[in-house]
C-alpha cells in the first residue's frame, strides 16, 4: 500500500435544491479536503493478460484507490465503488486514452463523493481478451470471460470493504450501505453484478454457447472452471485443454475473503450494456442508468457490441433503456421512484428520455424513473479529421485526458512508420472532438445531480409513517413507499383480502353467509358476509296487484293494492302438502300467505296434532299418528284451507 496522499480541493457547492445554509451530508460537499490511499491490494487472482504476449497466466494483485473525507471521524460512512472503462484492456493498448482507476473522470467522481462524506473506491479489475481474433467465437468467448472475471473482482472488492469493517474498520464504513457503479466498460459490470444470479440458466443461453461442434456445444463461461459468479471457490483449468494445454490442471480462480457477503444496496451505470435482459428480474437492487442515445459502441436499447477498432461483431446486448424498462416492470426502483424528487435535472431527464421514438429499429421514448438519456450533438459528417477519419457521435462525453501525452504513448505502443503522435491524438477525439475538462465536468454535474438524490433515498430513505406496516425507524427521509393499513391480510380470516398489503386489524374469523338483517336470507350465525344476501327487490306477494314473479325477496312496502276478490282461491291454489300419502313427516307451504297455525283431525273429527307456524312453510313430524285418513286445517289471516292427508 502506498503512502496516503492528501488532496486539498477547492470547495464547490453543488446545488441540488437544498438550502445552501442547511447543507446535508451525502448531498452537499461538506468537506473541503480528501485523503486518498492508493494502490490498495483488495484481491489476488489469476490474470490472463500475459497470454496476449505469449506468456503464461498467473496470480496478480488487483488494486484500488480509496477516497475518504479528510478529518472525518464518522464510522458509518456508505461506500461507493466505481469501475472504469477501457474495453477490458490496458489504456493505450486498448486504442483509447482511458481505462484505469486513475482516469480523470474517475478521480473527479470519487473526489466529489468523498467531499460529500462518502468513502469512494476507484477499483481496477483483471483485464485481457482477444478483440483482434478473426474467429467470432474467440472474440465472444474471451470478452464474456473477461466480463465474468471483472464481476468476480467487483464482488471481491465489496467483500474486501466488509472485511475492513469487521477487522478494525480503518475506513469508518457502514458495511450495510455499499453502492456499485461503472463507467463505459465498467457499466457492463455494474449492470450484471446483481442480475447474474442464476448461472445454470443465464450462462447457457444459446448466444453464450460455442456451437462449432454441434454434437458437443460448449458454454463460453463454465463456472466449474472459472469459478462461481461471486468468485468464492477455488477452480482449475483442465489439464491438456486448449489454449493452455498444460499437463496438469492450472489454478484458475482464487477466492478472496469468501466468508463475507457480496451484496450491494444499489447499482448505477454510465454507459455500458447488459449481456442479456433475461438476467433481470423482480427483487434486483435499485439501479440508475446514464446513456448517450446514439452511442455507437454500446447500444442504448438493443443492438450489437462490436470491436471499436475493427467493427467486428462480438455479441448482441441490451442497453440502459431496456434495463430501466425491466426495472420499472419489476418495481425494483421503488426506493426512489415515488420519492417525489423534483429538480431541473430530473425535469430535463424527462425531456431527454422522451425525445426519440425509435433507435436502431427498437421502440423507445418512455420515461423511466432511474434513466437519464444524454442527447448529444450529431457527428459532423461534412468533414474528416486531418488524417481522413470520420467523426462519430459521442458515447462518453464525460471523459477527458491529456491528449498530448496520449499521442506520444500511443505512438510508442501502437505506432508504425506511417503514424505520428498527432495521428493518435486526432483518432482519440473522433467521438469527442471538443473534449475538455470543462465539458467533462459539466456532464459529471448532471450525472451526480441526478444520481446522488436517488442514491440518498436508497441508502437513507424509508417509510416514516408509524402507522404503516413498513415503518422504518432508521429512515431519515421518507421515500414515498409507505404501506398503510388497507384490509385483512390473514388468509385464515373469512374476510381475507388478497389485494391488501397491510393488515388494518379488521380480520374476522367464523362462518360466512348473509349478514344483512334486511335480507330474506339473513343468517344469524354468519360472521363474514359472503355476498349472497337476497335483498328486497319488489313485491313478491301474488295477493297484490304489484306482484312480480321475478322478485326473489318481497318488499312489503312494494305491495300496496290488495286483491279483494278470489283471495281464497289464490291461497288455496298456492297451498301445498307433500308428500301425500306420507309416512313420517309432511311439508306444508304457501307462498301467498303466512300460515298462522295448523291442526290435524282424524276422519272422526278428533284433534290429533296442533302447531303454531307464523311462516310460509313448515315440516311436521307425523310418525306417531296411526295409519289412516286425516283432515289438515291450514289457517291464515285471510282464509282457512282444508286438505285430506293419507298416512300409510
Amino acid at each position: 500500500m502506498k503512502k496516503k496522499i492528501q488532496l486539498i480541493l477547492t470547495f464547490a457547492l453543488i446545488n441540488l435544491g437544498i438550502n445552501a445554509n442547511a447543507q446535508t451530508r451525502y448531498l452537499d460537499e461538506v468537506f473541503t479536503a480528501v485523503t486518498v490511499t492508493t494502490d490498495v491490494t483488495y484481491a489476488t487472482n489469476i490474470s490472463v493478460l500475459p497470454m496476449l504476449q505469449g506468456q503464461a497466466p498467473g496470480a496478480a494483485p488487483i488494486l484500488c484507490d480509496i477516497y475518504e473525507p479528510t478529518g472525518d471521524t464518522a464510522t458509518n460512512k456508505p461506500v461507493i465503488i466505481l469501475l472504469h472503462t477501457g474495453s477490458f484492456l490496458p489504456p493505450v493498448a486498448n486504442g483509447q486514452p482511458t481505462g484505469s482507476k486513475t482516469d480523470l473522470s474517475i478521480v473527479e467522481q470519487c473526489t466529489r463523493w468523498a467531499k460529500k462524506g462518502y468513502v469512494a473506491v476507484a477499483m481496477d479489475n483483471r483485464l485481457g481478451w482477444n478483440p483482434t481474433s478473426t474467429d467470432q467465437d474467440t472474440r465472444t468467448s474471451s470478452l464474456l470471460q473477461a466480463a465474468y472475471r471483472a464481476i468476480q473482482d467487483a464482488k471481491a472488492m465489496v467483500r474486501y470493504m466488509r472485511m475492513t469493517e469487521a477487522t478494525g474498520n480503518i475506513y469508518g464504513i457502514d458495511e450495510s450501505k455499499i453502492v456499485l457503479g461503472g463507467q463505459g466498460t465498467g457499466g457492463y459490470i455494474s449492470m450484471s453484478y446483481d442480475a447474474l444470479d442464476n448461472p445454470a440458466v443465464e450462462l447457457n443461453l444459446a448466444k453464450f454457447i460455442n456451437f462449432q461442434n454441434p454434437t458437443q456445444p460448449i458454454p463460453y463461461v463454465i463456472p466449474a472452471i472459472f469459478g462461481n459468479p461471486d468468485g468464492t471457490d477455488s477452480t482449475y483449468f483442465p489439464a491438456n485443454a486448449p489454449p493452455l494445454m498444460s499437463p496438469v490442471p492450472v489454478l484458475w480462480n482464487i477466492p478472496n475473503n469468501p466468508s463475507y457477503s457480496s451484496a450491494i444496496s444499489m447499482a448505477f451505470n454510465i454507459g455500458g450494456c447488459l449481456a442479456d435482459s433475461s438476467w433481470l428480474g423482480e427483487g434486483d437492487v435499485p439501479m440508475v442508468s446514464f446513456h448517450c442515445a446514439k452511442d455507437e459502441n454500446a447500444p442504448y436499447a438493443n443492438g450489437d457490441v462490436i470491436v471499436p477498432s475493427t467493427g467486428d461483431f462480438v455479441v448482441e446486448a441490451q442497453g440502459s433503456y431496456i434495463v430501466q424498462k425491466h426495472q420499472s416492470k419489476y418495481l425494483n426502483n421503488l426506493p426512489f421512484a415515488f420519492a417525489g424528487i423534483s429538480d431541473p435535472i430530473t425535469a430535463q431527464s424527462v425531456l431527454n428520455n422522451t425525445k426519440y421514438s425509435s433507435i436502431n429499429n427498437y421502440t423507445v421514448g418512455n420515461n423511466f424513473e432511474g434513466l437519464y438519456t444524454f442527447v448529444t450533438p450529431p457527428a459532423d459528417t461534412t468533414q474528416l479529421n486531418p488524417f481522413g477519419q470520420a467523426y462519430e457521435e459521442s458515447g462518453a462525453p464525460w471523459d477527458w485526458w491529456d491528449n498530448t501525452t496520449y499521442g506520444v504513448q500511443a505512438q510508442a505502443i501502437n505506432g508504425t512508420a506511417q503514424t505520428i503522435p498527432a495521428f493518435w491524438e486526432a483518432n482519440a477525439i473522433l467521438g469527442n472532438p471538443d473534449m475538455s475538462a470543462t465539458k467533462g465536468n459539466l456532464y459529471l454535474d448532471t450525472i451526480q445531480g441526478y444520481l446522488n438524490p436517488r442514491m440518498y433515498m436508497v441508502l437513507f430513505g424509508g417509510c416514516m409513517d408509524m402507522t404503516a406496516c413498513n415503518y422504518d425507524a432508521s429512515a431519515i427521509v421518507d421515500n414515498g413507499t409507505c404501506l398503510l393499513p388497507d384490509g385483512c391480510t390473514d388468509t385464515l380470516a373469512c374476510n381475507y383480502d388478497p389485494f391488501a398489503k397491510c393488515n388494518d386489524g379488521s380480520c374476522l374469523f367464523g362462518e360466512k353467509g348473509c349478514t344483512d338483517m334486511t335480507a330474506c336470507n339473513y343468517d344469524t350465525n354468519a360472521v363474514c358476509d359472503d355476498g349472497t344476501c337476497d335483498l328486497p327487490n319488489g313485491c313478491g306477494d301474488p295477493l297484490y296487484l304489484e306482484y312480480d314473479p321475478a322478485v326473489t325477496c318481497s318488499d312489503p312496502s312494494a305491495c300496496v293494492t290488495l286483491i279483494t276478490t278470489n283471495i281464497n282461491e289464490i291461497i288455496n291454489e298456492a297451498t301445498k302438502i307433500y308428500p301425500n300419502p306420507a309416512k313420517n313427516s309432511i311439508n306444508i307451504t304457501c307462498n301467498t300467505a303466512v300460515i298462522n297455525s295448523i291442526s290435524i283431525n282424524s276422519i272422526n273429527g278428533k284433534n290429533v296434532l296442533n302447531a303454531i307456524v307464523n311462516a310460509n312453510e313448515i315440516k311436521l313430524d307425523i310418525s306417531k299418528l296411526a295409519k289412516g285418513i286425516y283432515i289438515v286445517n291450514i289457517n291464515s289471516n285471510d282464509t282457512a284451507i282444508k286438505r285430506e292427508l293419507v298416512i300409510k
